[in-house]
């Protein structure tokens, strides 16, 4: 779950609580789409199996660069 944080010294306005952590690619995903993020991508398109972690791993950009965010799927 994604929760808004308020006032916090990093500037990330949103925090991911989960028990679990990124685990097979999607550490090099994750690292992936927030350089993307920082070095000024356009768009960006993340694909993955059914169950391989998309909305997670997307979670987890989504708390690292704390910026709106618009998530569509199909």
């Amino acid at each position: 779950m994604l929760r808004r944080k308020s006032g916090t010294p990093d500037g990330n306005v949103f925090e991911l609580v989960t028990p679990f952590a990124p685990a097979g690619d999607q550490p090099e995903a994750i690292r992936s789409l927030v350089d993307g993020i920082t070095d000024g991508a356009i768009s960006q398109v993340l694909m993955g199996a059914t169950g391989s972690g998309k909305t997670f791993t997307m979670a987890n950009v989504i708390a690292q660069t704390g910026r709106p965010t618009l998530v569509l799927s199909h």
